[in-house]
């Protein structure tokens, strides 16, 4: 039996299935990549608030799925919605890579090296609301595409700057001359933010029995925490909310700690906090952190449904 991988068909789509794959491979997995175009990708000039958010980038892959088309699928995390369809789980986080965003300029230099006025590109509205509170005097302006996209608009002077993703550069082999990685600390990072998800039918015991070779505990434990501060705001992917967990083992016993942001799209209004607990209370933890920012009026800073129900 072939283990057909569904993902998205763009280059880093691709470098992170095949990452998969091998690794599947060394498992003793007989393995095919599918590529696969999602809506996301057909709408490439749109504003990705404006036509349903990142779930545009997975919808048709976990339609697949379903179907029994694919038997695998592999997301960034961060594209992933807080819920997953019925009937699907997600059942391996391999080991995480680089969570955080870098700033990528033309003449070199951080954010702060940038002159007033100066405009960055992205399509993140938390990157939008985290540079404007920081810097209210830049411009940033939509910037969509895939990372190659991306950086040559910056080459032809369209910009200034850019904002990645750190892992997509690491996954690509990407090194651009000018780069300047910026702290988990204050430019936390977007839920799930490096970290691969890999998704299976529930039913099928064949196939979690392969992929969960590849889970790593810490990184799931970090996974869960993010998602369930995601589920329980009841934030879209496109929300300015951020969420970055951790794992501290200096101590007798590990510590998950976990740094949140909420924000208005503008950056003026900025809301943090921060939260710690055991490994296994993952979830837990990052629910109490989302109701501590809920108590401190997240929703009068940006548009949430929190959700009501837990299991």
């Amino acid at each position: 039996m072939i283990l057909r991988i569904g993902t998205r068909g763009s280059r880093l789509a691709l470098a992170q299935a095949h990452a998969i794959a091998g690794a599947l491979h060394d498992v003793g997995a007989d393995v095919e990549v599918v590529p696969m175009r999602t809506e996301g990708d057909r709408r490439l000039d749109a504003r990705l608030a404006d036509v349903g958010g990142k779930g545009l980038f997975v919808r048709e892959i976990e339609e697949a799925l379903l179907a029994g088309r694919v038997d695998v699928a592999v997301h960034s995390l961060k594209d992933l919605p807080a819920e997953v369809p019925d009937g699907l789980d997600l059942a391996a986080f391999p080991e995480r890579e680089d969570p955080r965003d870098v700033l990528v300029t033309a003449a070199g230099g951080g954010l702060e090296d940038l002159r007033a006025g100066a405009v960055i590109g992205t399509s993140s509205l938390r990157r939008r609301a985290l540079v404007l509170a920081s810097r209210p005097d830049l411009v940033v302006e939509p910037l969509r595409g895939n990372v190659d996209t991306r950086l040559a608009k910056l080459a032809a002077g369209e910009c200034d700057a850019v904002l990645l993703a750190a892992a997509g550069l690491r996954r690509l082999g990407i090194s651009p001359a000018h780069c300047r990685a910026l702290s988990v600390e204050t430019f936390v990072p977007a839920v799930g933010q490096g970290i691969l998800g890999v998704q299976i039918r529930r039913d099928d015991a064949g196939a979690r029995r392969l992929v969960a070779r590849l889970d790593h505990s810490d990184t799931r434990a970090c996974a869960l925490a993010e998602r369930g501060y995601l589920r329980r705001l009841g934030a879209s992917c496109n929300t300015p909310i951020a969420a970055h967990a951790t794992l501290d083992r200096a101590g007798d016993r590990p510590r998950l700690r976990m740094t949140a942001v909420v924000a208005s799209e503008d950056g003026r209004r900025v809301l943090r906090a921060d939260a710690a607990g055991m490994p296994a209370d993952a979830e837990r933890v990052g629910r109490g952190l989302a109701e501590l920012l809920l108590e401190r009026g997240a929703e009068t800073v940006t548009a949430l449904a929190p959700s009501r129900w837990w299991p």
